[in-house]
């Protein structure tokens, strides 16, 4: 037993040796999960701000100036007025002038001193139906305080009272950071293992190792457990930027994130480990590592696109992404300071995928050797 243990630690303080004289490898490791936490953090925004707001105002009146200075008033809109033909309307969309009109009726002041029901028409390019959608809102959230403000007495047989839980400012920070978490650590971990077998063989340090005493558990042992501890600093790493730079609150247990982080980091590295049993050189090893992890975290795990909106076909290839349950438990532990028996269902799940990549890496990384 002491001798396994002598020989895990004296393969893990090589690869941490390597690392460290690598620059490529600690360029990877800790440069490039801040620029793109940076990056991601600041560029994915699904909030839109100064949309361009044509108004034509045929009222002039001044209920009609208070609902254009609430618009202006609010940071979605950058207001202009519009003293062209009305035939030519159009030809804003065309020119991109404009993604959104406000046409006030000429009777607007006169119908709503009398509190008689006065519509206003909002014409919105939705060429983009998501961006569409948003304008749509921020329209009717600008009206509906406008409501307010004039206090017209009108009847309302019903009172609709929103209340927002877990993010009331609808912050879009909140959400992507906990999804970058994931992204960046599957990317990483399954890359930095991936190359790291493959470089053996590549080397041809593989069969110094097979000469000697070294069983295949313990080279897989040695070679992950750097990566394990690495994984955890680039995790903390990540959430110290999302608490302190874009003020993303935390409410559950750190001991909690830790450990399920760690069980994440450990699928992500089984992952790795698969990858490397299938190639001979690090650059196949780093393309299937990008392929099997950015392009499914990204699109099939929940990170950006709600999965209940894909196709059914999608809907059930998510099932075997680890980024799509591990996205549940470090939203509900930071967002909602969920419990580890209310995020039971996607632990369960990701220490199956672990026990069931590393049976399998163990098995081909064997069957190799014996090769």
């Amino acid at each position: 037993m002491k001798h396994t243990q002598n020989r895990i630690i004296t393969i893990a303080k090589k690869e941490v040796l390597h690392i460290i004289h690598d620059p490529r490898s600690l360029i990877i490791i800790f440069i490039l999960p801040v620029i793109q936490l940076l990056l991601f953090g600041y560029a994915l925004d699904l909030e839109i701000k100064n949309v361009d707001l044509a108004v034509v105002d045929f009222s002039k009146g001044n209920y009609s100036d208070k609902l254009i200075d609430q618009f202006e008033g609010s940071e979605f809109f950058h207001v202009f007025f519009y003293d062209g033909r009305i035939e030519d309307l159009e030809k804003l969309f065309l020119t991109r002038k404009a993604r959104a009109i406000l046409i006030i009726n000429q009777d607007f002041d006169k119908e709503i001193q009398f509190a008689v029901s006065t519509p206003v028409q909002i014409i919105i390019d939705a060429a983009d139906p998501n961006a569409g959608t948003l304008i749509r809102n921020y329209c009717t959230q600008v009206i509906a305080g406008y409501n307010q403000k004039i206090n017209i007495q009108m009847p309302e047989p019903l009172m609709v009272e929103s209340n927002i839980r877990y993010n009331p400012d609808m912050q879009s920070s909140y959400f992507f950071v906990p999804g970058i978490l994931a992204l960046l650590l599957v990317m990483i971990c399954a890359l930095l293992t991936s190359v790291t077998i493959t470089r053996e063989k590549e080397l041809g340090t593989m069969e110094q190792i097979l000469v000697s005493p070294i069983k295949p558990l313990e080279i897989i042992l040695g070679k992950v457990l750097p990566y394990i501890g690495i994984s955890i600093l680039i995790g903390l790493l990540v959430l110290l930027i999302g608490i302190f730079v874009f003020d993303v609150p935390f409410r559950g247990s750190y001991l909690l994130l830790l450990c399920l982080t760690t069980l994440y980091i450990i699928t992500s590295l089984s992952l790795g480990l698969m990858i490397s049993t299938f190639t001979s050189t690090q650059q196949v090893a780093m393309m299937f590592a990008q392929s099997a992890t950015l392009l499914p975290t990204v699109f099939l795990s929940g990170f950006i696109f709600p999965i209940s909106s894909m196709p059914q076909l999608l809907q059930i290839i998510s099932y075997i992404v680890p980024a799509k349950y591990f996205l549940v438990i470090v939203r509900g532990i930071i967002l909602k300071g969920n419990s580890l028996l209310q995020l039971l269902q996607p632990t369960v799940i990701l220490g199956l995928m672990s026990i069931i990549l590393l049976t399998n890496a163990f098995r081909r990384f064997r069957l190799n050797l014996e090769e």
